[in-house]
């Protein structure tokens, strides 16, 4: 089997789990302690925007299997509100409260500071630009396979 190929798949595995380790990280020198690191990914992928449920999962803000229970423990803890539509009572629109916009503005700083970091340690980094593509030709031969079948 291809080396590179199988080296891309764990690094996507391990980055993952590494970037939900600095999300943990960064919760607990803020002191948020009532949210973990996957629910914390969530806020920042809803952002400021309204969306329902099945829009998280499609447009891939959300990978786990367990997303009802991710966003129903947001609510009880005052991160998320929701409405039900009133044409489809199934469908469910969420947005971000004022709590969970505080911090998802001190995650932002977060991100700032470490892309500011990683620009002064790797500045015009070709390599960089290389690796982001190679993801995205491997993101699209998974969704090939998903939407095609085998190949």
């Amino acid at each position: 089997m291809n080396h590179d190929y199988q080296e891309l798949k764990r690094l996507i595995e391990r980055l993952h789990r590494r970037f939900l380790d600095v999300l943990r990280t960064e919760l607990t020198r803020l002191g948020v302690r009532d949210i973990s690191s996957v629910q914390a990914l969530l806020l920042t992928n809803i952002g400021e925007e309204e969306m329902t449920i099945r829009d998280l999962v499609e447009r891939g803000y959300y990978q786990g299997s367990n997303v009802s229970y991710n966003v129903k423990k947001l609510q009880d803890m005052g991160y998320l509100e929701h409405e039900r539509s009133q044409h489809d009572k199934r469908s469910v629109t969420i947005r971000l409260t004022k709590k969970a916009l505080t911090v998802l503005e001190k995650l932002r700083d977060l991100d700032q500071r470490l892309g500011a970091h990683w620009e002064q340690e790797h500045p015009s980094d070709d390599q960089a630009v290389m690796a982001a593509e190679a993801l995205r030709r491997l993101e699209q031969t998974w969704s090939n396979y998903i939407r095609y079948g085998r190949k």
